[in-house]
């Protein structure tokens, strides 16, 4: 979601039942310890109690948590019963009461909401989620909230340090292997700090010539999750997690495995995200030649629109290609964080359209004016022009790009602004840099 020029990932946890927190701490009360188990096995519904266990893990992950409330009933058992463990947990809670529709009117004031004073969680937030009422109001205070306890700092790379480095992939495809491989190569961890997460732990890791590297939520790579976790939608809240903290994503895929809709849709996370990206192609020693081209032809194709990433075959069980891994993220650090000179990107652009002119739009033909970059980190560009570019143009656009100026291993943010003749010939609109009026 975004809103006021800030970017929410917003997780809806499905649900969460007091009978879960109940069986699990009864058998943290017989001492088996076991995080997020319950009584799972002996369990009458054991598929809440799997939607519960999730629902706990994003709101431990979370730097603000939304408890929704029906306002039309009042305060039920489960409210009470998780209002509770929001704060006996010590997290950030707003306060939401749902199916408010009717509750501003005389004839129903608002002592329902009033009621909800009572769970302790301070002032509720009257919404409709049926009719959007209430919804810009809660965003506002969304932000509000955020900022005010840095939660919008702390998703932003650190400008002081080589940016930060997610691993990122499917459960059990070597991304622990792969980081203690990358420790145990003559490298030494120099210092190890909280993340974003509320449990993970960013590790700067310093290698010969003084160059650091940030691994981002390295906590969630040590740790083995107990039986009975919901081990893929932990990975997927990890996931959002780290790609907030990080410049660079490490794709690690299994060349033992097939490749398929999950390294799809990580990937096109990574490029939501803007982050520059590298894939990794993991337990390269396990393959003969055969697979070995059949799954670089499978990447290929399942990973077209991010034909741009480099490709690194590494093996953590035996060392090979580890050190590569290193060189490629500061190459493609490079990249993201290049910004080219308007000069030069104007001389591109006039070049680009001679090569290939935009197609019509409305019937009329379409100029391009002049370019700009606006940003780094993913280079973002704004194109001025006379009509609406076609999306087969703009791919023409960013393929030129990339040929001209490299980009290679980041993604690129390629917009477009109408821009009138009038406008050109000057009312106080400004000029692209170097132009005169």
């Amino acid at each position: 979601v975004e809103w006021g020029h800030h970017r929410l990932a917003l997780v809806d946890t499905g649900g969460w039942t007091p009978g879960w927190a109940r069986g699990r701490n009864a058998e943290r009360g017989r001492g088996s310890g076991g995080r997020g188990s319950g009584n799972r096995e002996n369990s009458p519904d054991p598929l809440a109690d799997a939607i519960s266990a999730s629902a706990e893990v994003a709101t431990q992950a979370a730097d603000l948590v939304l408890l929704v409330v029906d306002a039309t009933v009042g305060i039920t058992e489960e409210d009470a019963a998780a209002a509770d463990w929001l704060r006996a947990a010590g997290l950030p809670v707003l306060l939401v009461g749902n199916k408010a529709d009717g509750l501003g009117k005389p004839s129903q004031p608002h002592a329902e909401l009033a009621a909800l004073y009572a769970l302790g969680l301070g002032e509720p937030l009257a919404v409709s989620a049926l009719h959007g009422r209430g919804s810009g109001d809660l965003l506002d205070v969304i932000v509000e909230r955020l900022g005010a306890d840095g939660a919008f700092e702390r998703a932003q790379p650190p400008a002081d340090e080589v940016g930060g480095v997610a691993l990122i992939g499917r459960p059990n495809v070597g991304k622990s292997s792969l980081f203690n491989r990358l420790l145990g190569e003559q490298r030494t961890i120099v210092d190890a700090r909280p993340g974003t997460t509320r449990d993970s732990v960013d590790t700067i890791v310093e290698v010969e010539g003084g160059l650091a590297y940030r691994f981002v939520d390295t906590a969630g790579l040590r740790r083995k999750l107990r039986k009975g976790e919901p081990t893929e939608y932990y990975s997927s809240v990890r996931t959002v997690q780290a790609l907030h903290a990080a410049s660079v994503a490490l794709l690690v895929v299994d060349a033992a495995q097939e490749v398929g809709e999950q390294e799809q849709k990580l990937a096109r996370q990574i490029l939501d995200a803007g982050r520059a990206l590298v894939v990794v192609l993991n337990k390269w020693d396990l393959v003969d030649e055969d697979r070995r081209g059949w799954i670089e032809r499978e990447l290929e194709r399942l990973l077209h629109f991010v034909g741009w990433a480099p490709l690194v075959r590494t093996s953590a069980a035996t060392g090979r290609g580890i050190d590569r891994l290193l060189p490629a993220v500061d190459a493609v650090l490079a990249q993201w964080t290049q910004r080219v000179p308007t000069a030069r990107l104007n001389e591109w652009l006039s070049e680009a359209t001679a090569a290939t002119a935009p197609p019509l739009h409305d019937g009329r033909p379409v100029r391009l004016r002049y370019a700009t970059q606006v940003a780094v980190g993913p280079p973002t560009f704004r194109i001025f022009t006379t009509g609406e570019l076609s999306p087969g143009y703009l791919r023409y656009l960013e393929r030129r790009l990339r040929e001209t100026f490299g980009f290679m291993g980041s993604p690129i943010n390629l917009g477009v602004r109408l821009r009138t003749r009038w406008e050109d010939r000057g009312n106080g609109v400004e000029q692209p840099p170097g132009r005169s009026r």
